[in-house]
């Protein structure tokens, strides 16, 4: 009687295991995030959600268009930080991480994305006013040093 006790015992403990470990595998915390990554064609796309597809991420995307990769990745196994850098490391560069000037002149000349765009939206002060104590107002005078 005591070994069949025992063995009901072992059994409700197994199956109890058993059922909290496929209930915290379903927990999985799936993330999606956004973000800008430059490049220009087709090849570019492939070669993005290549670098995009590692060991966590479900999906990947990249829109040419809008520029943007869609990506959705299981936390904890790989960082939103790790897929910017995987992308810079194949020569495209994201909001985060710039490629490496070795890696992007290997790119194929219709992959070669202008990378002056970022440094043209960072001295655009067109979208907002700059005034002195003068009430003098400065919009788009690139001659004032603002910001």
């Amino acid at each position: 009687m005591k070994t069949i006790n025992k063995s009901i015992v072992l059994f409700l403990s197994l199956s109890i295991l058993s059922f909290i470990n496929i209930t915290a595998q379903e927990e999985v915390a799936k993330v999606t995030t956004e973000f800008k990554v430059f490049g220009n064609c087709g090849m570019c796309e492939k070669r993005i959600e290549k670098a995009l597809m590692v060991d966590g991420v479900e999906s990947a995307d990249w829109d040419k268009e809008t520029k943007m990769a869609t990506v959705v990745y299981i936390k904890g196994k790989v960082s939103e930080d790790q897929l910017h850098k995987n992308v810079a490391e194949v020569g495209h560069d994201t909001e985060k991480y710039k490629a490496s000037d070795e890696v992007y002149s290997n790119l194929p000349g219709c992959c070669k994305f202008d990378r002056t765009e970022e440094v043209k939206k960072e001295n655009d002060h067109n979208d907002h006013n700059h005034s002195d104590s003068h009430g003098t107002n400065h919009k788009g005078d690139k001659k004032k040093s603002c910001c």
